[in-house]
């Protein structure tokens, strides 16, 4: 059985806190950035609120028909600082994913992470490494934290750039 632990990477976004915070808490613009997050839709009145509850649509590249759902729930909504949320599914346990927002110079310093809460059971493996065909999910995971921290800057830096008041 693999181990996912906990994983955290940061990078530098040339766009306020708000900003950043605000385009991660929007869990709907979640497939602009995520490499395995195919759609979002809130389930509640919507909003970034503690206690709000989503579904996501989730995929793995390496089998992009093998496809999941999943109904995270909101953990943490404090504007510009930090947004968190929890997802268990049935056999593969719980993972919190949360996002840290800095001031850093005239950007801001976001670190993404997860952490394993409630570890995935024998079938969760099964399921991962045969039907998902990630037989290496740690490793994909950590891939996927990178990636997605790269396309998210990508995304909130034109937010940002879009949002700027004309010179």
């Amino acid at each position: 059985m693999q181990t996912l632990g906990r994983a955290e990477e940061s990078i530098h976004v040339e766009a306020t806190p708000q900003t950043v915070y605000d385009l991660v808490a929007d869990v709907t613009r979640t497939p602009e950035y995520s490499p395995e997050v195919d759609e979002v839709v809130w389930l509640d009145d919507g909003g970034p609120r503690v206690g709000a509850r989503f579904r996501a649509r989730n995929r793995v590249e390496a089998h992009p028909r093998f496809s999941w759902h999943n109904k995270p729930i909101v953990m943490a909504a404090e504007p510009g600082r930090e947004f968190a949320f929890a997802r268990t599914e049935a056999c593969c346990g719980t993972l919190v994913w949360r996002y840290r927002f800095e001031p850093e110079g005239t950007g801001t310093r976001v670190t993404e992470s997860y952490e394993v809460a409630r570890p995935v059971r024998r079938i969760g493996w099964f399921i991962i490494g045969t039907l998902g065909r990630d037989p290496d999910r740690m490793t994909t995971m950590r891939e996927g934290l990178h990636e997605s921290l790269q396309r998210l800057k990508r995304v909130a830096e034109a937010d940002a750039a879009s949002s700027a008041p004309a010179p």
